[in-house]
């Protein structure tokens, strides 16, 4: 079933279309700082879309906040993007080692926003028990996505479009990917798993992003640390065909162990 956005999962933990953050009160059409709370919250777009990872001068991501349907500003505000949905032209086709994937039918400039990774947002229990439900063969579109915050605490957000989903989930895995993902929150505490352009992309050319969560691998870096070798029978081989490709693609071990 396609789904431009998330919806809540089965399990009913977690409803990602709830309303719980405030409006801000601006009058303007579109908000600006210092005035603007969302835009004090976090990291904000630039006139581009989002500054590019490499181009950040802080060690750690600063969190991005839309503002919502709650807010007195116009539908035109600079800080309401990802919340517009798909507006590129991209195209959906058969590769020829890694099943489907996504190509962009027209020129996207870095920093971009492209497209959402949409599903059923899960609760750890609910992505846990379909993840071990899953034969090895069967395709696994679970993504687990974990936020450290300063203070310690790790937020999780698992998203799953096997069943309901949007064009993100034919996306492919690479370890050098021409796109990155930012946990962006719209209207309450559980993200929107947002994927915008590391670099400029051309026509025709397939987009992809590390399903690690890393946006660039330096040369070497995906081959420290392996895992175990009885864990390589649960891994599927990767076919990104780039230089430091780390033969088998990102998983998260945890979701395969016992409660």
């Amino acid at each position: 079933q396609y789904s431009p956005d998330s919806v809540a999962g089965a399990d009913g933990e977690l409803d990602p279309t709830e309303i719980t953050f405030p409006g801000c009160s601006c009058r303007r059409s579109s908000c600006e700082l210092p005035e603007c709370p969302c835009l004090s919250r976090g990291q904000n777009y630039s006139s581009l879309g989002l500054v590019l990872a490499e181009q950040q001068e802080q060690p750690f991501s600063r969190p991005v906040f839309e503002c919502n349907s709650l807010c007195r500003c116009g539908e035109r505000c600079q800080n309401r993007l990802v919340q517009r949905g798909l507006q590129l032209r991209l195209q959906v086709f058969r590769t020829a080692r890694k099943g489907w994937g996504v190509r962009a039918l027209q020129p996207i400039r870095g920093g971009s926003f492209v497209c959402e990774y949409a599903g059923e947002v899960l609760g750890f229990a609910e992505a846990r028990r379909r993840i071990q439900a899953q034969a090895p063969q069967q395709p696994n579109y679970i993504l687990a996505v974990r936020e450290h915050l300063h203070d310690g605490r790790v937020m999780e957000t698992f998203v799953d479009p096997t069943r309901v989903g949007n064009v993100g989930r034919f996306l492919n895995h690479s370890c050098e990917p021409n796109l990155f993902m930012v946990p962006v929150r719209v209207d309450s505490m559980v993200p929107r798993l947002a994927l915008f352009a590391a670099a400029d992309i051309s026509a025709g050319e397939e987009l992809s992003y590390d399903y690690s969560g890393r946006f660039h691998n330096s040369p070497g870096a995906s081959r420290e640390n392996k895992p175990p070798e009885e864990e390589n029978s649960l891994r599927k081989p990767c076919y990104c065909g780039s230089r430091n490709c780390a033969s088998f693609l990102p998983w998260d071990s945890s979701l395969f162990s016992s409660p």
